[in-house]
């Protein structure tokens, strides 16, 4: 996710942070970095050069000396940056709310409806989808297959091309949902046709929220695309998705903020759990390599329901954990994505040099632990302490998972250091945690974990 810019932001503030002077040489060239990184990302020419050159006054300007000027010239930078992604707006919900999702073909509309069903649903939410693309072929298919995987209800009409009388058609079944998710006809541009269907649809279902759908590539157009869906249905919010394809999507960031269209969801992969709420700050936060811990939990509870959670907790706090609780948690890290994307939310590790060769080896093993634990009997699962008591049953777990030998007996220490680990985290609980603590923990478990 605009992985070129991130780099050249890292590099630019460490640079600032450890030059001894700012001189004009460096100066420059930090200037000619950052407005390369920036129009790589496709911000806008005239914002770029506006940035860049309240950067280089406050840089050149004797009155600021020292530290203070590294400071202040950092601090430039994060505010003009943070300017650049517009407002925050945090959705809040009605007891009752009937949310669309506008916008043009290709922009991943159906897509995006169905991780919203997923992400809302994941929360407790009584949800369903309902289609009203009636040009689009497949489009109503679609969502329904979407929908089934989740086990979301869907209403669908295939057959029906006037999207009033769907809409009719289920109109009292409806009421019985507290979101209801509506996917709406695209086009290749906005034209006057659908102008006229989307008002109609609009004053039809009285939406609680109207969503412009956009993809993170669209670049210069963005702008003009956000400015005439707002005049046309009164958007409430954007939700920006291919984030995770697309080094260039500095443009619809700034552009919606540009026109003032809150951005409120961001698209970063095809899973139904890559979808993340926006904050400008923990975004900002992201890209500058200081991790963004909010959207890490917000991801975890977007691949395990609030049930599945209150139950793995209060088990952990009987002091139950077994290999069954341990393939659960490498599940819901295999749904969340990439082991560098989860590295990039977690504070310290966003600047980290790990080689994507470790990561991805990391990544495998998760696989093959998974596929070993798999291979187990329920009195193994239950209690793996009888796998190293016993004779022959790690070979027989290695032969029928396609692992080896070596590679359980790692995940056996792999699972008592965890063990160990929540015992004595839940010894220390109700007790300070002063700097003494703190230390004898880490110093305990510190070298045994490993990538």
């Amino acid at each position: 996710m605009l992985e070129k810019l991130s780099e050249a932001l890292k590099k630019t503030t460490d640079k600032i942070a450890n030059a001894l002077f700012l001189d004009k040489n460096l100066v420059d060239t930090l200037v000619k970095d950052l407005q390369r990184a920036l129009l790589e990302a496709d911000v806008n020419v005239k914002v770029v050069l506006e940035i860049t050159k309240k950067i280089k006054q406050t840089a050149l300007d004797e009155r600021i000396a020292g530290i203070e000027k590294k400071e202040h010239l950092i601090k430039l930078l994060h505010d003009e940056l943070r300017a650049l992604l517009g407002e925050k707006r945090t959705l809040a919900l009605q007891e009752k709310n009937v949310w669309i999702v506008l916008g043009l073909y290709g922009q991943g509309k159906t897509t995006t409806l169905g991780k919203l069903a997923s992400y809302y649903g994941k929360r407790g939410k009584k949800v369903c989808t309902l289609s009203l693309d009636v040009h689009r072929p497949a489009a109503a298919l679609q969502l329904k297959q979407l929908s089934d995987k989740l086990k979301i209800p869907c209403f669908i009409l295939p057959e029906e091309k006037n999207p009033s009388k769907i809409y009719k058609h289920f109109q009292e079944q409806l009421k019985a949902f507290d979101l209801v998710l509506i996917d709406t006809a695209g086009r290749d541009a906005l034209s006057e046709e659908l102008i006229t269907e989307l008002k109609t649809v609009v004053k039809l279902t009285k939406p609680t929220e109207t969503f412009l759908v956009m993809a993170a590539d669209v670049g210069q157009t963005a702008k003009k695309q956000a400015q005439a869906f707002k005049e046309t249905a009164q958007i409430t919010g954007v939700i920006i998705t291919k984030m995770d394809s697309t080094a260039k999507a500095g443009g619809a960031l700034t552009a919606c903020a540009e026109v003032k269209a809150p951005i409120l969801f961001i698209g970063t992969g095809e899973k139904p759990a890559d979808l993340e709420t926006f904050d400008p700050d923990t975004f900002l936060s992201r890209l500058l390599g200081m991790g963004d811990l909010a959207s890490l939990m917000e991801k975890i509870h977007s691949v395990i329901d609030k049930d599945t959670i209150e139950a793995q907790q209060k088990r952990l706090q009987e002091g139950k954990f077994t290999l069954r609780d341990l393939q659960t948690q490498l599940e819901s890290m295999e749904s969340m994505g990439s082991m560098d994307k989860i590295m990039s939310m977690i504070p310290g590790l966003g600047k980290a040099k790990i080689p994507q060769e470790a990561l991805d080896a990391q990544q495998a093993k998760v696989k093959r632990w998974k596929h070993a634990i798999n291979s187990m009997t329920p009195k193994e699962i239950e209690n793996p302490e009888c796998i190293e008591t016993e004779a022959g049953r790690i070979g027989r777990i290695a032969k029928g998972s396609g692992t080896t030998n070596a590679e359980i007996k790692a995940l056996l220490k792999q699972y008592n250091m965890l063990k160990d680990m929540l015992k004595s985290q839940s010894s220390l609980e109700g007790k300070p945690l002063d700097q003494k603590t703190m230390m004898k923990f880490a110093k305990k478990f510190g070298k045994k974990m490993k990538l």
